[in-house]
């Protein structure tokens, strides 16, 4: 039996069934980064579903936007339908140039700039994406030596939300930089589709055009402004998963994977075989992440029930 995919992130768990069998319901999805236990939503109401999504309702999400990330005068928010979508939309702001992304890092960033004509390079370039805290290995960028000037600047935090002390929101009202932010990460909530980027009005301009009109539903703009004002939940969320990547730290040395970094969404782990180790999971119907530039590293999410600690636990135990 093969490995699954070393993908450039998570999911696939159709391809997994198809390779080692069951059903939907029978799979732990540890692939992703995504808060297993999610935001509760209350009822929608008809209107969040038949009328077009009006400025009123779009301003108070950026209202609410704004209030949670603690965004600073001059930076403006933008709402997008995912971060993804805003990911493969940000290399198409400037002409083709010269990008810096450093490795090992979230290969999507590099896909969309290829996709557009860039060149990713090592050093000094047009562009710079910086994703903080990294993924995979959950290193942070300490802000220094960087100064965008009329480069442009992305800084990824997609994965901040579990360590807001470390955002770097303060640097987006400078010119020519880019904040990312993804709500259905730490909100648990990936398939509503919603994501921002934060900066002054001038850089988000042309992504604003590029998004069109309503980019993002009534559900979204609902669920999204109501999540981000309950900052009881947020809080009470980050105690919790930090206590259960510890957790996941224990139960992975306790079997031989040790630790190499990751955030409290996700722990990144070294072993003898990766991809036999995945194998090894995926027949106890459990998906996990591998990666195209390491036979070593392994990701996996944090489990969200006792049944999946137990089995998660079992089938890293195996012989």
């Amino acid at each position: 039996m093969t490995a699954i995919a070393k993908m450039d992130h998570g999911g696939g768990l159709d391809r997994a069934i198809e390779q080692f069998g069951g059903k939907r319901d029978d799979w732990i999805d540890l692939s992703t980064g995504i808060n297993p236990k999610a935001y509760p939503v209350s009822e929608l109401s008809d209107s969040n579903l038949t009328a077009l999504p009006d400025a009123q309702l779009t301003n108070g999400l950026v209202q609410a936007a704004r209030r949670f990330w603690r965004v600073p005068i001059g930076a403006d928010v933008l709402a997008a339908p995912g971060a993804s979508a805003l990911i493969a939309l940000i290399p198409l702001l400037r002409n083709p140039g010269r990008v810096r992304i450093d490795t090992p890092t979230y290969n999507e960033h590099a896909a969309a700039f290829v996709q557009a004509g860039w060149q990713v390079v090592p050093d000094q370039a047009h562009a710079r994406v910086i994703v903080h805290p990294n993924n995979p290995d959950g290193r942070l960028w300490d802000g220094t030596g960087e100064r965008p000037g009329d480069r442009l600047l992305v800084i990824d935090e997609s994965f901040c939300d579990v360590d807001p002390d470390h955002s770097h929101i303060d640097m987006a009202a400078t010119p020519n930089t880019i904040i990312l932010k993804s709500f259905g990460k730490f909100w648990g909530l990936a398939g509503l589709r919603l994501g921002f980027a934060v900066g002054r009005a001038e850089t988000l301009a042309r992504l604003r055009d590029l998004l069109g009109p309503w980019p993002v539903s009534g559900p979204a703009l609902r669920i999204g402004t109501t999540a981000l004002l309950d900052e009881d939940w947020a809080n009470a969320t980050r105690k919790r998963l930090a206590a259960d990547a510890r957790r996941l730290d224990a139960v992975a040395q306790s079997t031989g994977p040790t630790p190499v970094g990751g955030t409290d969404l996700f722990r990144t782990y070294a072993c003898s075989d990766a991809e036999g180790l995945q194998i090894q999971l995926a027949n106890r119907r459990i998906l996990c992440r591998i990666f195209p530039y390491s036979e070593s590293w392994i990701r996996l999410g944090i489990p969200g029930t006792p049944d999946a600690w137990l089995r998660l636990q079992a089938a890293l135990a195996e012989p």
